[in-house]
């Protein structure tokens, strides 16, 4: 339930960011974002309290840049693709990390059936209910941002341990806000943009931040996968509630078929493959 929640409150997040998107855009948002979860998690933290800096500081800078970029790429992504279609083709990335190196058959279904549900969600030919392709190019990028993400994010978590998330937020709050400020301009620091900005951060980031950490203590990394199949279904009802997004049969196939995916990839894993889970960074 605690990881229910946790997604359910990014994608409600997710809802809430494209509603400021007419007043400050999407980069605007995302400084928000990054620039006040970074506050939090400083504040509760501290994660400088004895901090030694070595050679992991690059895969520490890398991990705080994909996030940012990811997080960047992903709202950019929404201003004209549907929320449940922009999280399925973001999904891509961190299946394809699950899948990397795989050997086995029964992973090459899962693969076709995450290349099925791209060929029904990408723009391919034209249609009533094509999607933007530069929309979906800018969710796919925010995919391979966040295999990236998980790639640094494990090197980051044996290195500096759980203070790595909060270290990797403010490195992505000094490189992504500065274009977030830079595009909104003063709309960005107005008495009623500022409180969203907070709200968002809570919704997006320290809420199911810390639901996370406290389903972590009792799944297991399987179930933790399992679950998180279920973020891209989740996100396309809450833009049907919020945003008033009406996916058509086909993209509704293809969400389904990227779900199926990566619900088989979680569920089959060898038990050498099962990794630790990484935050929700959607």
């Amino acid at each position: 339930m605690l990881l229910l929640v946790a997604m359910t409150s990014i994608q409600l997040g997710a809802s809430f960011a494209k509603g400021l998107f007419p007043r400050i855009g999407a980069q605007g948002a995302t400084a928000l974002r990054l620039g006040f979860s970074a506050l939090i998690l400083a504040v509760v933290q501290r994660p400088w309290r004895g901090l030694r800096l070595n050679r992991s500081i690059l895969p520490l800078l890398a991990y705080g840049v994909s996030l940012g970029a990811m997080n960047t790429l992903f709202y950019m992504s929404i201003r004209t693709v549907p929320l449940g279609i922009a999280i399925a083709l973001e999904f891509v990335g961190p299946l394809g990390v699950a899948m990397l190196g795989s050997r086995r058959w029964i992973d090459g279904l899962w693969i076709a059936l995450a290349v099925g549900g791209l060929a029904l969600l990408l723009p391919l030919q034209r249609s009533a209910h094509g999607i933007d392709p530069g929309g979906a190019l800018l969710a796919l990028g925010s995919g391979a941002g966040w295999a990236l993400y998980i790639v640094f994010g494990r090197r980051v978590g044996q290195a500096y341990g759980g203070r790595g998330a909060a270290l990797g937020m403010i490195i992505a709050a000094a490189a992504f806000a500065p274009l977030g400020v830079a595009h909104a301009g003063p709309a960005l620091f107005s008495a009623t943009i500022l409180p969203a900005g907070f709200l968002l951060a809570l919704l997006s980031s320290a809420v199911p931040y810390s639901l996370e950490m406290s389903a972590l203590t009792r799944l297991p990394s399987r179930a933790f996968g399992t679950l998180m199949s279920l973020e891209p279904a989740i996100g396309a009802l809450a833009g049907l509630a919020f945003l008033a997004e009406t996916p058509s049969p086909f993209q509704w196939a293809g969400i389904g078929a990227i779900i199926l995916a990566s619900l088989g990839t979680a569920l089959t894993l060898g038990s050498g493959e099962v990794g630790e889970p990484q935050p929700l960074p959607t």
